[in-house]
């Protein structure tokens, strides 16, 4: 028989409904007793039958401007080494390394050019 995993996502909202609070919690999660709390999260989903990515991407009113950029970093990061699994194109996966890299030294120039 097959297992099943469960993924629970709470958002709570504010009146614009905009996310003050998310949660989550996996059955399989070394913690599945208790929800997890994030200040943001990138869901999608592929719809083999219409070719399509379906995504959900959420952030909390508390998410700061570096933590968005490093999250954004570490997400690219990761989309490489998955990209790099399950597909024989390791060049394309260094090539969104490099990316990723890039992006995230900018950001940080961009920082230090403001705060200046």
């Amino acid at each position: 028989m097959a297992k099943t995993s469960t993924i629970q996502i709470q958002v709570e909202l504010d009146n614009d409904r905009i996310p003050e609070k998310i949660e989550w919690r996996a059955t399989d999660s070394t913690q599945a007793d208790r929800f997890q709390q994030a200040k943001a999260m990138m869901v999608a989903f592929w719809d083999g039958a219409d070719k399509t990515a379906l995504r959900i991407d959420l952030w909390t009113k508390q998410m700061m401007v570096d933590e968005m950029a490093d999250f954004f970093f570490q997400t690219m990061m990761t989309m490489a080494d998955t990209y790099q699994r399950a597909t024989p194109y390791k060049d394309q996966a260094d090539e969104l390394r490099t990316f990723a890299r890039d992006f995230y030294k900018k950001f940080e120039e961009k920082q230090k050019a403001e705060q200046q």
